[in-house]
């Protein structure tokens, strides 16, 4: 049943929506993920740096959404009960602890227990989203989630950034987990002095703990979710293990090393920003979150199979016994640890030139314009679906189908990209997203 927004009490004041009011928001969310991002690009060298296999590292990379599996729902449940600035502060705060544990880590074990600690709490996200909500109706929610994914972008942007220039001016791996711990520490100080609660006790639900596994299994049975998750699921499957081999593939077809790489990933979260910054705002209005989702697997189909066909020619300044030089000084501590036993093969140096990098930049624009509009359409159908008043949970089991995707997503491609080739995971995902597009051109119509 679709919820009218015009028939709560409090309609009136959701419509009043303005990026200003929201703004406390967009700020914590993108120091908060600022933190998240710092850490994201070196993970694996915590865990290389204590001489883990494959199979470890992966187990370090699948602890936080793994976790989070349990840990979302229960807090997106919590705070339709208890309000959104609470929880906000809680699953900071843990963050902030999570980071300093691992600063601190001196085995594996810690670093997948810091890792564990801020997954089950750490539903900042989520329980921003929801606060999102509370500000929205029907005709701004998805410009709201969408503005809320380009903070996330630009958190995503310069992140890595400072994870990269911490390590040029030091060689111990604690000094990023602490630059992380610092800016959790910030958006904690954000959320109690400059964020105000938007769920007032009126609006509030009764929730009972014990019951928010069975509230997320009874929302994903209902007729008119269940297809809207397993389209996100699907599409951040192939998504996230895209995400995870574009640095292989890259060095697989252009040559290009840590630079170049890192070049490319600010070009995917400009993009990425312009999406949910800007074009969600006119889509949504024009085609309503129904056409917006249609479009974005659209776009996403279109891109990952131009991506899958990058030819291979690296750039005119490629050298390849350069670049396996610097391959042979990174291993095994680098790269042997984080690829495994994946073979990357590397350009012919005969085949220089521009045409693979424009070739992948051309492609990467639709790919990314899709992944931007994605989610913020397919969680503002879901809210619009079962009602404002359980935007919290549904907006929970959402994260929870995301981090099992998330978990999931790597291993997947890197078997696919061991035994298929380098072009095989996005080509592949492509014809995932052109099945997932014909499902939701039908089942949308019908519902």
């Amino acid at each position: 049943m679709i919820t009218d927004s015009t028939s709560r009490p409090d309609a009136s004041a959701t419509t009043e929506f303005t990026t200003a009011r929201a703004l406390p928001i967009y700020v914590l969310t993108f120091v908060d993920v600022l933190g998240l991002t710092v850490i994201l690009p070196i993970l694996h060298l915590y865990a290389a740096a204590y001489g883990a296999s494959p199979v470890q590292i992966g187990v370090v990379a699948a602890a936080f959404p793994l976790a989070q599996i349990i840990g979302v729902p229960m807090m997106g449940a919590l705070s339709d009960r208890f309000g959104r600035k609470p929880l906000l502060l809680i699953s900071q705060i843990t963050t902030c602890i999570g980071f300093l544990l691992l600063a601190s880590a001196t085995s594996l074990e810690m670093i997948i227990v810091s890792r564990i600690v801020d997954g089950l709490f750490g539903a900042n996200l989520a329980t921003a989203q929801a606060a999102i909500t509370d500000l929205t109706d029907e005709r701004t929610r998805a410009h709201g989630l969408g503005m809320t994914g380009a903070a996330f972008g630009l958190g995503f942007l310069f992140g890595p950034v400072i994870a990269l220039g911490a390590l040029e001016f030091s060689d111990s791996l604690a000094v990023p987990a602490l630059i992380a711990a610092a800016y959790s520490f910030l958006s904690i100080l954000l959320t109690l002095f400059s964020f105000k609660e938007t769920l007032p006790p009126q609006r509030r639900q009764a929730t009972n703990l014990l019951a928010v596994p069975l509230t997320a299994v009874r929302m994903i049975r209902r007729s008119h979710i269940n297809h809207l998750l397993a389209i996100l699921f699907g599409q951040q499957v192939v998504f996230f293990a895209f995400e995870s081999l574009l640095g292989l593939f890259i060095l697989s077809r252009l040559g290009f090393l840590g630079q170049g790489s890192a070049l490319i990933f600010v070009y995917v979260g400009i993009i990425l920003i312009y999406a949910q910054a800007r074009l969600i705002r006119k889509w949504s209005a024009w085609y309503g979150e129904r056409g917006l989702i249609v479009r974005a697997l659209a776009l996403l189909t279109i891109g990952l199979i131009l991506f899958s066909l990058t030819p291979a020619q690296p750039h005119p300044l490629y050298i390849e016994n350069r670049v396996i030089n610097a391959l042979r000084e990174l291993a095994p501590s680098g790269t042997e640890a984080v690829i495994g036993s994946i073979p990357v093969l590397l350009p012919p140096e005969s085949e220089r030139g521009f045409g693979g990098v424009l070739w992948l930049l051309g492609a990467l624009i639709p790919l990314t314009l899709g992944a931007g509009l994605i989610r913020p359409g397919l969680n503002s159908l879901m809210i619009k679906t079962v009602g404002v008043q359980d935007s919290g949970a549904v907006l929970g089991v959402s994260a929870s189908v995301v981090s099992l995707a998330n978990a999931m997503a790597p291993l997947l491609g890197g078997l696919i990209f061991q035994a298929l080739g380098a072009s095989a995971p996005f080509a592949l995902g492509g014809i995932v997203m052109l099945a997932l597009l014909v499902i939701a051109r039908r089942r949308l119509r019908e519902s």
